[in-house]
């Protein structure tokens, strides 16, 4: 019988023969080993495209992520962003989430603005433990269930601040800024019919008076409304010296009816379409002077980071971010950073070291509320930590008004709107 012998070994080859042998078998163990350090972090981002507000939380937590893996990713790994549209439905959304986590097997799950939605996502977060975060739904019910629930909704976080808290500050800080000086007296709450202005309305009802503003009158409008022009009349018939907004989803339309009409009195509070630069445009300019809390402006250095995200994003995507923009970025490094402490994607470790967060982001320092707290993983707010800021549409842009100790700009309002006569005299 013949026998085989290599050609290589016939050849007085078999040293190099076993050394090629050797370095393949490194090789397939270096190119597994490397395959498996560099699997990436999966993030689910469930936007609303066709939104003012809500489209910026793709687009940020893209950047985001682009920014972290040009600097080598989370200890070696790669994000990579799964993102989705859920049309502002629920249902969309609920879809969206069971695809990002059953079919893109997604490590964690940003979602929302829109507290509607993000009530309909929770329930499924805790049945199929997802790590999942918030950067906009302002409910106070979604803290509620964490708190409630523990140990069944705990994979559910809130990445901006809560609407409870939102009209507090915007209390706080209008009294500071405008009420104040401005011998401001009385009030109408005029807010759009949603499960986030409840507690904000709520909160606004409480905190109002506390600060010397007598609330006259209390309207909430459908989302749905097209023409606020009998809501106008009605709230001028009460002469209130403000009007304190509660607007997310419609914001363009009562903005421009506002001006059009030339209702005599200023509107502050929570307009959260006005927090990106398009309102501008997209109110054809009738946005001048129109108040609202946000995350962050265009030029205001909240942390040494505000800045350059705000230009980054700017000359990526043409426009400012929304506040929810702001929290999004956040979010995934938020996301990325507990991942990296835990040294694991497992979720239930991902949550401990989400709890833990002690982060500095774009929007300020973050970490959030523990078990004792009623806001249970919601973002803190205070001094040193996430205190939002006040800007008011001027000339085309947004400044800054409050906090004071970083916002310098001072108030301007439209020539139709009339101040009270005491503050008219006094501050001109």
């Amino acid at each position: 019988m013949k026998s085989f012998v290599p050609r290589a070994v016939a050849k007085g080859h078999l040293p190099a023969l076993l050394a090629a042998v050797s370095l393949a078998g490194i090789g397939l163990a270096g190119v597994s080993a490397q395959a498996a350090e560099k699997a990436p972090l999966k993030i689910g981002v469930i936007g609303e495209e066709q939104s003012v507000a809500g489209g910026s939380i793709t687009s940020a937590a893209q950047l985001a992520a682009d920014q972290i893996n040009a600097k080598g990713g989370i200890d070696g790994r790669k994000i990579k962003i799964f993102t989705y549209d859920d049309h502002s439905s629920a249902a969309d959304a609920v879809r969206a989430f069971q695809r990002a986590v059953n079919q893109d097997h997604v490590n964690a799950v940003i979602a929302t603005f829109i507290s509607e939605v993000a009530l309909a996502i929770e329930p499924w977060a805790a049945r199929l433990h997802m790590p999942t975060i918030t950067p906009g739904a302002a409910t106070t019910q979604i803290t509620k269930f964490v708190h409630d629930d523990y140990a069944h909704y705990k994979y559910m976080f809130h990445g901006w601040i809560n609407s409870q808290l939102v009209a507090d500050t915007a209390c706080k800080a209008m009294s500071q800024v405008m009420f104040g000086p401005y011998h401001m007296k009385s009030a109408v709450i005029m807010s759009e019919d949603a499960a986030w202005t409840s507690p904000l309305d709520d909160e606004f009802l409480t905190c109002l008076p506390k600060v010397g503003v007598k609330v006259v009158g209390h309207i909430r409008f459908n989302p749905d409304t097209t023409d606020f022009t009998p809501i106008f009349n009605k709230i001028e018939s009460e002469h209130p010296d403000v009007i304190m907004t509660g607007i997310s989803h419609v914001g363009v339309q009562p903005t421009v009816q506002w001006h059009n009409q030339q209702v005599p009195i200023p509107m502050a509070g929570e307009s959260y379409q006005a927090t990106t630069s398009s309102f501008w445009k997209d109110t054809n300019g009738d946005a001048d002077g129109v108040i609202t809390a946000t995350a962050g402006t265009p030029g205001v250095a909240v942390t040494p980071k505000s800045i350059p995200f705000i230009d980054a994003y700017t000359k990526r995507f043409g426009v400012s971010p929304s506040y929810a923009g702001y929290a999004s970025f956040d979010d995934v490094h938020i996301i990325a950073d507990a991942v990296a402490r835990a040294n694991s994607t497992d979720p239930d470790k991902i949550v401990a070291a989400m709890e833990k967060t002690d982060y500095v982001g774009v929007m300020g320092r973050v970490e959030f509320y523990g078990k004792d707290s009623p806001f249970t993983h919601g973002i803190e707010i205070g001094k040193g930590l996430i205190t939002g800021v006040v800007i008011q549409w001027q000339n085309g842009k947004q400044v800054c008004i409050w906090p004071t100790d970083i916002c310098k700009a001072k108030l301007e309002f439209p020539s139709f709107v009339k101040l009270p006569t005491q503050a008219a005299a006094t501050t001109h």
